[in-house]
Order: structure tokens, then C-alpha cells, then sequence
């Protein structure tokens, strides 16, 4: 059995109309419309249609997903790379404030200018 490379793409793509796709991410029809014409869910608009593929959608909501849980991906092979930035602390050292502490009490005692008063009140 012989199937061209292109067949075999379009047996593997399932479109879904508004309707569908709206069902499918648990969203209005109205929704998801406006969200697929400002571009921020993958669609195109084929004639007067809205039509979306089920895997572009899934990996719409797979992007969705919540940082901590992407971080849990447990990653094999990848060796930590050190921190190479100048404020870095290693562990061990103490850190010290750019300014002395009688510079920042300088700094903080400031005077600050009243607030000028409404002088068109009787």
C-alpha cells in the first residue's frame, strides 16, 4: 500500500468549525471568535469560517499551563551551568549594602516640600 506524504498529512490533521473548538477549550463561541481574530489562539478564517486544528489547540493549552508545573519536567544530561553575574553571592560569603548605613540615614532624612494649599476656597 502506497500513500503520498501529502495524503497522509491530511488524514492526520483534524479541523474543528467554531462550534467544535469552542466545546473543545470550554469556551463561548463568542470567545473563542474574538480571541482567534486578536491572534492569541492559533485559527484562520477560511471564507466567512473560523477553522482550527485539534492538535494546534491542544498545544494552545498545553502553553497555557501554570509555571510550576512546567518547571517539574525532569530534564536528564543537562549539567548546571554556573552563575557568571557580578552580584552573585557563593554561598558562604556575606553580602554588604552599596552605601554605608549613615549614607542611606542621610539620604533618607531628606526634607520633602509641604504641599501646596487650595487657595481659591473661601
Amino acid at each position: 500500500m502506497t500513500h503520498s506524504a501529502g495524503a497522509e498529512w491530511a488524514v492526520s490533521m483534524e479541523t474543528l468549525n467554531l462550534e467544535q473548538a469552542a466545546q473543545f477549550l470550554k469556551l463561548s463561541p463568542e470567545e473563542l471568535r474574538r480571541r482567534a481574530k486578536a491572534g492569541r489562539v492559533p485559527a484562520a478564517k477560511v471564507g466567512k469560517c473560523w477553522c482550527f486544528i485539534k492538535d494546534d489547540l491542544a498545544e494552545y493549552v498545553r502553553s497555557l499551563y501554570s509555571s510550576p508545573r512546567q518547571a517539574l519536567r525532569v530534564t536528564f544530561g543537562k549539567e548546571v551551568t554556573p552563575c557568571h553575574s557580578k552580584s552573585a553571592v557563593t554561598p558562604g560569603t556575606s553580602t554588604s549594602l552599596r552605601h554605608p548605613a549613615s549614607e542611606l540615614d542621610a539620604l533618607l532624612a531628606l526634607p520633602t516640600k509641604n504641599k501646596r494649599r487650595n487657595c481659591t476656597t473661601a
